[in-house]
């Protein structure tokens, strides 16, 4: 029996790959899945933390366990632990600010996966781009615009550069319309109409109702405010577009005149 366990496959150099350590490898690479799988469960089974989290926490406990795996199968295969670490310093110094921004994108991934400032489901605006976050990883990350669109992006874009997570703390997030009207409009019959108009739509909260604001006088128009709450935030632009089409056919019914830009142009005769 030990013979065979002890049977030469292969050498590739220094390195005798004998049958006892492909089943040595066979062995780590079943614990490492019992252990991703039974982490997984765990993890997903608790209902004290959001989904988001969840695979955040995942994440971070499998790239650990992934790393410790590959650590224990160089120790199997009989490479020299010390001599590979300090080979990849050297590599590492060789490779100087060639890798930075890599290592910079890796790191920040970490810092993604731990505080959850950005996680999976979020909908984040990204220097003017609205995006949905689909997958977290070590270097980038997967979002989904809103024109169907998937897009890679370095972790460091997400840690260093401003943006807005609209779906940070609470799902549901504010947004309004505004509108000018005509100076002879009715004011409370304008405030009411915008008011109706977005308490019609299904994807407008009304556990937070909207309301209305008579935002200024403009140079030709009243102008006024409706802000509603919504849980559709990666799509709200539809809502918006259609609590319009509703402003406008409410406005056409009761008179209200939506006015042209006006300017006044002084000619001189001389």
């Amino acid at each position: 029996m030990n013979e065979i366990l002890t049977y030469s496959l292969f050498q590739f150099g220094d390195y005798d790959v004998r049958i006892i350590t492909v089943i040595k490898l066979l062995l780590l690479a079943l614990i490492t899945v019992i252990i991703l799988f039974g982490v997984k469960k765990a993890v997903f089974k608790t209902s004290k933390i959001d989904t988001a989290k969840k695979i955040s926490i995942f994440s971070l406990i499998k790239y650990l366990v992934l790393v410790i795996a590959a650590f224990s199968g160089f120790r199997i295969l009989g490479f020299d632990l010390t001599l590979l670490l300090g080979g990849s310093a050297a590599l590492l110094v060789g490779f100087g600010l060639g890798i930075q921004s890599l290592f910079s994108d890796y790191v920040s991934g970490i810092i993604l996966l731990v505080d959850s400032s950005v996680k999976v489901g979020d909908v984040i605006d990204l220097g003017g781009l609205v995006c949905k976050v689909q997958e977290i990883n070590l270097r980038t990350t997967m979002v989904l615009t809103r024109d169907d669109k998937y897009i890679i992006i370095p972790n460091t874009d997400l840690t260093r550069n401003h943006l807005i997570n609209w779906t940070h703390n609470d799902v549901a997030s504010r947004f309004e319309i505004t509108v000018g009207v005509d100076y002879t409009s009715d004011i409370k019959l304008v405030m009411k109409i915008l008011k109706d108009a977005a308490d019609y739509h299904d994807g407008v909260l009304m556990k937070t109702p909207p309301f209305v604001r008579f935002t200024e006088y403009g140079d030709s128009s009243l102008n006024f405010t409706v802000h509603f709450w919504s849980e559709e935030v990666f799509r709200v632009e539809n809502i918006k577009s259609e609590i319009r089409i509703k402003i406008f056919e409410m406005f056409s019914q009761h008179g209200v005149v939506i006015p042209f830009p006006q300017r006044v142009v002084h000619i001189s005769k001389h």
